[in-house]
């Protein structure tokens, strides 16, 4: 199942060491699943773990694991899409010693729903767009001056849908992925130029708790959020600017070739979808 996605994912924990040594690493999302497994994958580096998501039990609970293992972590019980919390977290992040070092954008809410089930759930799109979108540029926004100081590195947790054609009853979530995407790729050759590293990685269906209302995706292939976690590892280590899946360019030419075809059948059978 391993080469549906991404053939190679072993990880030099050696070379991941020592380009942690002393740094801090800043994962929103990080009390379930992917930023989960990201901590506890860089528990027995020396990285100083900065743990961000809204759940404070969770939270401790990871802190304690990764603690058990031998590493360091601090946690910021917050809601990134409540605009007061936000400013609470990044004036405590601003006063950070040692500052931030690397910057895992992972945290995210899927919803999805037909259209004409949204016609009074205006919150469906506010939510996303405040989660998916706007929390993670306030966020850069922000800290974007210390990562340039550190030399720094972003790392966008994105997904293969972006790129490709739109699906029906997805428009809440891929509009707001989409619309982060296309702004860290904007805002990253300027990055790029003044030492700033960025990386997106675009996956495909992962296996965590957010897809589990879906009952389609039950048996549908996907990753596991543990697999995710090395290949975060790996973009830390390599600094690489993109990760997908090597059939993601056969999805994409397929996208713009067959988009009239794609939409004649979702028009008809999407009722059904």
């Amino acid at each position: 199942m391993k080469l549906l996605f991404f053939p190679f994912l072993r990880v030099n924990s050696s070379k991941l060491k020592s380009c942690l040594n002393d740094k801090t690493v800043l994962i929103t999302g990080a009390s379930y699943g992917i930023g989960e497994c990201l901590a506890m994958s860089l528990a027995d580096t020396k990285a100083h773990l900065i743990l961000v998501a809204r759940t404070e039990d969770k939270l401790i609970e990871v802190k304690k694991n990764v603690e058990s293992r031998g590493g360091r972590a601090d946690i910021f019980p917050c809601d990134l899409r409540n605009i007061q919390e936000m400013q609470i977290l990044l004036q405590e992040l601003h006063q950070l010693p040692d500052g931030i070092d690397i910057i895992v954008n992972n945290a995210g809410k899927s919803i999805r729903r037909s259209i004409f089930d949204s016609l009074d759930r205006l919150h469906d799109f506010t939510r996303t767009m405040n989660l998916n979108y706007l929390a993670p540029v306030q966020l850069m926004l922000s800290l974007i001056p210390i990562l340039v100081v550190r030399q720094g590195h972003t790392i966008n947790v994105s997904a293969v849908n972006v790129l490709l054609i739109p699906a029906p009853k997805w428009s809440a979530y891929q509009a707001s992925k989409t619309a982060f995407d296309q702004w860290f790729r904007s805002v990253s050759p300027e990055l790029n130029s003044r030492g700033v590293s960025t990386t997106s990685i675009y996956l495909p269906l992962v296996r965590t708790r957010m897809i589990a209302p879906t009952k389609e995706y039950a048996n549908m292939p996907a990753m596991e959020p543990e697999e995710v976690a090395k290949l975060i590892c790996h973009a830390i280590i390599s600094r690489k600017r993109t990760y997908a899946p090597w059939w993601l360019l056969w999805g994409q030419l397929a996208s713009a070739l067959f988009r009239w075809h794609w939409e004649v059948i979702t028009s008809k059978f999407s009722r059904y979808m």
